[in-house]
């Protein structure tokens, strides 16, 4: 049976890279129907959190990569010393006495080493640019080769894969399975993940935690997606795929070798094709705890209806929830704030007379719907003989404070006469 594994070090959070290592690995196991292992490499005790533990095992969640196994590295201590006892023994291990304690040293023998990568081929190394290797530290904590070595053995691990920043480790690792006479698994290492500038991902071109582009209001699938694409393709240029379809049709030996590229304007294309085809009751639910935050509702006596309608005004372009928050605050907040530069542009003459004779034009509809609030606003247009353009931007940066959004008459429906009529007032002259 097919075992991988990821193995995060609770020492940060869950990031891009990390993110589609996992990914990658999840799904070798589930097109193979092998088995999908989750290592908390937590060895170094200090720098170790109970905070990042619990943000990787949540962000892996989200992300619907389930694991069949997970074990912990704190709690196999004993095994790596018994393995580092056997080396000893053979002979292919010393001790180093130092201030600390003593250390166990692998006596590293000069021979050629290769791998035959799933993704890049036929790798050679020669262990005479290696040195003598620290299994045991002097504090009694193992390296993280050795440990990974012996824990890669103990689990059953068929195929390594992970990121190509590892490509150094597998010689020292692949001495330390021949010395103990363990089976070495299948190394697949993944290109790195660059951002758009070049150079390796950093904070500001991507290299952000898992949970805070949940946060930021990426839906789980699309992000997955996203991920699919750094660095593997469908096929058929297709670029938006269905997980349970991608699990089909996976190869790691399809991977690309050269480095992928994140680009942010592409993943929120990505979330947009995901937002705009999604349930608007399922965005309701992710939603309310944004507008709660930001203070648009309260805990009690929301309309739920309504947040869903304005949901579907809004979905079709929307690149994260987030930016629903942003998008729609005027339809929440009771004081708007205009943007100075829309304001200059369109309000800076005197509208008085226009949004006077369109309030009384709304006063006068006895159906007050969407149709009708058009009709009535071409009528006006018509009868005041101006472009459309000439009062449908002022109107709107009226309402809403910006100067794109959804249609006008959508936006005029569901905020209502009354505050229609509010708004516009206060652009107009006193004794007009």
């Amino acid at each position: 049976m097919i075992r991988v594994r990821f193995a995060p070090s609770p020492t940060g959070n869950l990031h891009i890279g990390g993110g589609r290592t996992a990914l990658f690995n999840w799904l070798y196991a589930r097109a193979k129907q092998g088995k999908f292992i989750l290592r908390i490499e937590d060895t170094d005790q200090v720098r170790s959190k109970k905070e990042y533990l619990d943000e990787i095992t949540d962000s892996l969640g989200w992300l619907g990569f389930n694991w069949d196994e997970i074990y912990y590295q704190s709690q196999r201590f004993d095994l790596y010393r018994q393995q580092a006892e056997a080396l000893l023994k053979k002979g292919a291990a010393y001790i180093e006495k130092t201030d600390k304690g003593e250390a166990v040293i692998f006596k590293v023998t000069p021979q050629k080493i290769q791998i035959n990568d799933l993704i890049r081929g036929q790798i050679e190394f020669d262990s005479q640019n290696i040195k003598d290797q620290v299994l045991i530290k002097s504090d009694g904590t193992p390296t993280y080769n050795f440990a990974c070595v012996v824990d890669d053995a103990g689990m059953n691990i068929t195929h390594v894969i992970r990121g190509d920043d590892h490509i150094s480790n597998t010689p020292k690792q692949i001495l330390f399975y021949q010395a103990l006479g363990l089976p070495i698994p299948a190394f697949a290492h993944l290109p790195l993940i660059m951002g758009m500038e070049g150079g390796r991902l950093s904070k500001r071109t991507g290299a952000t935690a898992i949970s805070e582009y949940r946060r930021a209001g990426y839906l789980s699938a699309a992000l997955v997606n996203y991920l699919l694409l750094l660095s593997w393709s469908p096929g058929a240029n297709r670029e938006v795929i269905d997980i349970n379809e991608a699990i089909k049709l996976f190869d790691i030996s399809a991977v690309n070798k050269t480095a992928a590229t994140f680009d942010l304007k592409k993943l929120n294309w990505m979330n947009n094709q995901y937002l705009k085809t999604e349930d608007p009751e399922k965005l309701t639910d992710q939603l309310i705890p944004l507008l709660l935050e930001a203070g648009y509702i309260k805990q009690e006596g929301f309309d739920r209806q309504y947040i869903t309608t304005l949901v579907k005004l809004f979905q079709e372009r929307l690149p994260t929830l987030n930016d629903f928050v942003q998008w729609a605050d005027f339809f929440f907040l009771d004081q708007i704030t205009i943007d100075p530069d829309a304001e200059k542009k369109f309000l800076g003459r005197d509208l008085s007379k226009e949004f006077g004779l369109f309030i009384q034009s709304l006063e006068a509809l006895q159906q007050f719907d969407i149709i009708s609030i058009e009709a009535a606003f071409r009528e006006l247009v018509k009868e005041l003989n101006i472009e459309t353009k000439a009062l449908i931007h002022p109107i709107r940066v009226a309402l809403t404070g910006k100067t794109i959004g959804p249609g006008l008459f959508e936006v005029i429906y569901y905020l209502g006469k009354k505050r229609t009529a509010e708004r516009l007032s206060k652009f107009i002259k006193k004794g007009v």
